[in-house]
């Protein structure tokens, strides 16, 4: 006799819900979308959307002079705003041939280290939130705000800087700016440490972030990333050192490199790098002369300070050279890579002799490494879906340039 044996596609027969982690959900710490097919608490599948804050930052730059696009490239990564701005002058430094005095290529470096590492303290107190813990958020804050105070003793500004200039900076660093730096330099350490002792071998820190959101090295070469979560997978990239700026060849500083390419690695490889960010500091104020130039010899694209416009004659004609577009830009494609917060911040632009950049692009490592997000979070948990995109540090400013 045949049994009638009947086979269930339990597959079939499963009920999945759906979830959508964003556009304006708090965790997601920005505006961007993940429809996440969800068996209970376990993520099946994930798909992201981005371009809810979408700004055409690259067709804008086509309608604007060089040196007002300082104030699109702040609006990337706010988090560490500065060192984009460095990135673009550097760029249109490399289209023109200026050469600029080493002072002036220290004092970037200090800005730029100071913005690392607000960015870093952001991304790490964020993860530490994530996972439960807000007292080491509230301590290290305090610390972000001296780096903010000291840009405002430089520039004015504090979030969105619009710090530096094509060929060097606006104006000098005041005495109080020198003060702060240096007294930052003794006292973060010592914050630093104690936020260190708070999560590094915490055990429920522990739990939550190893074999949480992890990428293998071959995968994150294949996506594209580079920074903190590259170095995090094992792979020893950093911009400063394979191909240096800014005269970075002059310190001596190392990269840190994690194994797994999990959460924890991640958050590692960003307080390491505080640490050399620390090391670093400390090298750029014993080099750098408290006086002396603070911008390139190039009166044709730096604008003179505004009291000679009205007492020189010919700074008053460079103002209005500059301003009227009547400055003759180099004809040629250039591309120029700096080592950013969340990795390689790349510009490539086109000129074709015009008081406009005729094409601008931004490479902008958000974008790149954020489609991986999905493969990183698949079979995982929702807890920790949020700890992964946190550690990855997705800045919505920089993914919807």
């Amino acid at each position: 006799m045949e049994e009638n044996i009947i086979v269930i596609d339990k597959e079939k027969e499963r009920e999945y819900s759906y979830l959508n982690l964003g556009p304006t959900h708090p965790a997601t710490h920005g505006i961007f979308q993940n429809v996440l097919k969800m068996d209970g608490e376990k993520i099946i599948d994930a798909v992201s959307t981005v371009g809810y804050i979408h700004r055409a930052f690259e067709k804008i730059a086509e309608r604007k002079p060089y040196y007002q696009l300082t104030t699109l490239t702040d609006r990337l990564n706010y988090c560490s705003s500065p060192i984009n701005n460095m990135g673009w002058h550097m760029t249109v430094e490399k289209l023109i041939g200026a050469q600029l005095p080493k002072r002036v290529e220290y004092m970037r470096i200090i800005v730029m280290e100071l913005s690392r590492i607000a960015d870093h303290l952001i991304c790490n107190s964020i993860i530490a939130v994530d996972s439960g813990a807000l007292t080491g958020y509230f301590y290290v804050f305090e610390q972000r705000e001296k780096i903010y105070e000291i840009f405002e003793e430089i520039c004015g500004s504090r979030l969105t800087t619009n710090i530096g200039r094509i060929g060097g900076f606006e104006r000098d660093f005041p005495e109080a700016a020198w003060k702060k730096i240096d007294a930052f330099i003794i006292e973060y350490p010592k914050v630093l440490k104690e936020f260190e002792k708070l999560l590094n071998r915490n055990r429920i820190f522990l739990d939550r972030c190893i074999g949480t959101g992890p990428i293998t090295a071959e995968k994150a070469l294949s996506y594209g990333f580079t920074g903190p979560n590259l170095r995090a997978a094992g792979v020893d990239y950093d911009v400063r050192v394979m191909n240096p700026y800014s005269s970075y060849e002059d310190f001596d500083f190392k990269v840190p490199v994690g194994t797994n390419g999990d959460t924890y690695d991640r958050y590692m490889v960003r307080s390491q790098e505080m640490w050399e960010s620390i090391s670093i500091l400390k090298q750029a104020v014993a080099k750098c002369p408290r006086t002396g130039p603070y911008h390139a010899d190039i009166p044709e694209f730096y604008l003179p300070p505004k009291n000679d416009v009205y007492h020189n004659m010919e700074a008053l004609i460079y103002h209005f050279k500059i301003v009227m577009g009547e400055t003759e830009v180099p004809i040629g494609e250039v591309y120029h890579s700096i080592e950013a917060g969340n990795g390689e911040l790349g510009f490539y632009l086109v000129s074709d002799g015009g008081r406009t950049p005729y094409r601008l692009h931004f490479r902008r490592p958000c974008f790149i490494y954020y489609q991986a997000y999905p493969d990183m979070i698949r079979n995982g948990f929702l807890s920790d879906a949020i700890l992964t995109m946190s550690s990855m540090n997705v800045i919505a400013g920089e993914l919807d340039a």
